[in-house]
């Protein structure tokens, strides 16, 4: 079910406006995610300078781009094994600032509302503060409601602190786009909480987008559980892991947009550098799905 086919009466907060149509213009799409090299402070830096790091990035957004995406999230992938929320230190916000900001200019021409950041693990007011400082337009958080056993630890929702404090620096133009299930913990501490309950938990904390995952990075997240969340929201749904060229045509009619990654990777790996060719095989069959490219 997509957001047009959604009834007001689904709802647990007053509707908003649908986020995926104000940020990308398009009521379905498909979003990359610029995986950084390790950024200063993280255990495999090695001194690399900003510049380079921002040149890479760059590089890969506009394959991205290139290819037929219609978005971009920068993410802080190799700095693993990540922090907690609130453990990331100034360096990392302001890092993720500056390529934030590279990366718009030189390929969204200086409008970041297409270009996300997400800050790993559920650093919600570090991705808040780099996108709003980077010029971008949303940022990703994986435990946005409920709490979880991650790899990390224990992680609690980042929802009430992270929703002030985008309101105290007056970044509320900042969209939160939410993952109901989370990659690489449990669905809920003691395993209470339903599908149709965790949606309307994070609806009802202000998220902007929902998405849906599999368990870990690269596993595909299954028609069910997208049809499961969009069935009990009135936000967008997008599917957040495991998207492939051979499997997007199946699940796009159920969501209203993907994030992809590692299968357009010249290794198929997170880690490998975008492949052009396997982004346009990737959109080609989003287009021959439904969606209008770029």
């Amino acid at each position: 079910m997509t957001t047009s086919a959604k009834t007001s009466d689904l709802g647990v907060f007053p509707p908003r406006p649908n986020a995926i149509k104000e940020l990308f213009g398009a009521p379905k799409v498909v979003i990359g995610v610029v995986h950084l090299p390790p950024l200063p402070g993280s255990p495999h830096y090695e001194g690399s300078p900003l510049d380079e790091i921002c040149a890479f990035a760059v590089e890969e957004a506009r394959a991205y781009l290139e290819g037929g995406c219609h978005g971009l999230i920068v993410e802080n992938h190799w700095d693993i094994p990540f922090l907690k929320p609130g453990e990331h230190g100034y360096e990392t916000s302001a890092a993720m600032a500056v390529v934030t900001d590279r990366v718009r200019h030189a390929v969204l021409e200086g409008a970041g509302g297409r270009l996300g950041v997400s800050v790993l693990s559920n650093a919600a007011e570090c991705s808040i503060a780099s996108a709003w400082s980077g010029g971008g337009g949303f940022v990703r958080v994986n435990q946005w409601a409920n709490a979880y056993v991650a790899n990390e630890g224990i992680i609690e929702g980042q929802s009430a602190h992270a929703s002030r404090y985008r309101s105290r620096i007056g970044a509320g133009p900042v969209k939160v786009f939410a993952d109901v299930h989370v990659k690489h913990g449990s669905h809920a501490i003691v395993a209470d909480r339903t599908l149709a309950e965790q949606t309307e938990d994070a609806e009802f904390f202000g998220a902007d987008v929902l998405i849906a995952t599999g368990s870990r990075t690269g596993d595909a997240a299954s028609l069910e559980e997208v049809e499961g969340i969009s069935a009990h929201t009135t936000l967008p749904v997008v599917i957040g892991s495991g998207i492939t060229a051979g499997n997007i045509g199946g699940l796009l009619p159920a969501c209203d947009g993907v994030i992809v990654a590692s299968s357009v990777k010249d290794n198929g790996r997170w880690w490998g550098r975008v492949d052009r060719a396997k982004v346009r095989e990737l959109t080609a069959a989003a287009a021959k799905a439904g969606v209008v490219l770029p």
